[in-house]
């Protein structure tokens, strides 16, 4: 048997929402894209989407946003404060804008924030909060809501490995000025390559729309807060308001996505009922921890972390799971901070990372997938009774 990291979520369906897009012989960005934008936007209950071409343009996107509202919402050299472990491009862009990076460890068990170090963490400097839902795990919201309340703090969320969590039946990605998200191919939903920001901030979503191209006024809607909009279509096709990118997804990526969010409700389902049997088996396993459910986690994955008392070594579990044709990674990136990058970065480390440096030597996952499991979950753990 084999247990792959991830497998595909397309069939002819998205096969035929390609030929389509082919069919017009317009490939760049347009109404599909729009049509995913709306539609993902009313999954979400939230105001606005602007789709981008992966989840770390979403990220690079979002940060960039809140420097150009009219009141700047960030400036360089404000702190941010972010767990220590996430993937990369939840960091780069906070350093690309002149960002101060504050790390605080993780829960062990959720491994999201641990919430008493990242209330210990806020000070007088700390301008924002990123909350990374890991794994498909939402935050405590109410927790950090607590903790920034009177305070002017913004909460921006990296959603990127959680889409369809649920916190309090809120959908994650909804609870911050922004969220962030991802569809790229081992995640919920697959477009090739794409991503999202969704906000309920008008200024905002005219501020995204032009930094998504070139930072020109195209595609602004005529009343909007960004520009003055003429009514001059040709001179309105190259004027430049904002310093901005080219991220925009293909028109291939939005025909997809409008099919597989037609899937989405059933792959989430697979994803929590694999999740309940993998729990049935691993919940009081001798040698691992496995990840808590805050509250209605999607399930990106399934983390192993050895238990301290445990005998086993990663190396040896890893080992035994390659030659079982079983696929593993690390959890993200473990702890961010080992890496040599850092040396560009203006941050500070909180506290002794002791859970972060844990994780890192001692975790790993295996993957998900939007179809049933029971089979390789049971492989797994036979596998693993050692």
């Amino acid at each position: 048997m084999k247990y792959p990291l991830a497998s595909s979520t397309w069939d002819d369906k998205e096969l035929k929402a390609i030929q389509s897009v082919i069919d017009t012989d317009m490939y760049t960005m347009g109404e599909k894209v729009l049509e995913f934008e709306q539609s993902f936007s009313s999954f979400l209950g939230s105001n606005y989407c602007v789709m981008v071409n992966s989840g770390s343009s979403a990220n690079l996107l979002a940060i960039a946003a809140l420097f150009y509202t009219k009141e700047p919402k960030l400036s360089k050299g404000d702190e941010v404060i972010v767990p220590a472990v996430s993937w990369s491009t939840t960091y780069f862009p906070l350093y690309q804008y002149g960002l101060k990076l504050k790390f605080v460890d993780i829960d062990l068990n959720t491994l999201n924030y641990n919430v008493k170090d990242l209330e210990a963490a806020v000070t007088s400097n700390t301008k924002m909060i990123l909350a990374v839902n890991l794994l498909g795990n939402p935050n405590d919201f109410d927790a950090i809501n607590k903790i920034i309340e009177g305070k002017n703090i913004l909460v921006l969320e990296d959603n990127c490995e959680s889409m369809g969590a649920e916190y309090k039946g809120k959908q994650a990605g909804t609870f911050g000025v922004m969220g962030t998200f991802s569809t790229f191919f081992s995640h919920h939903m697959a477009t090739m390559e794409g991503g999202f920001i969704s906000t309920n901030d008008r200024e905002l979503y005219h501020i995204l729309l032009s930094l998504r191209s070139h930072g020109w006024t195209r595609h602004l809607p005529k009343e909007n807060e960004v520009s003055n909009k003429s009514e001059d279509w040709f001179t309105e096709s190259f004027r430049f308001v904002l310093p901005g990118y080219n991220l925009r997804p293909v028109e291939m990526s939005g025909a997809i996505g409008v099919e597989q969010l037609k899937k989405l409700s059933g792959f989430l389902k697979n994803r929590r009922d694999n999740a309940v049997y993998f729990r049935s088996l691993f919940q009081d396993h001798k040698d691992f921890l496995i990840q808590k459910d805050q509250d209605n986690s999607s399930w990106f994955g399934f983390s192993l972390i050895i238990r301290p008392e445990s005998d086993l070594k990663r190396k040896d579990v890893i080992e035994i799971l390659q030659k079982n044709h079983i696929d593993s990674r690390p959890i993200v990136t473990g702890d961010f901070t080992k890496n040599e990058v850092l040396r560009y970065f203006d941050y500070e480390i909180f506290g002794d990372l002791k859970n972060a440096k844990y994780l890192d030597a001692n975790g790993l996952f295996v993957g998900n997938h939007q179809i049933p499991l029971k089979d390789e979950i049971k492989y797994l753990f036979d596998v693993l009774s050692i």
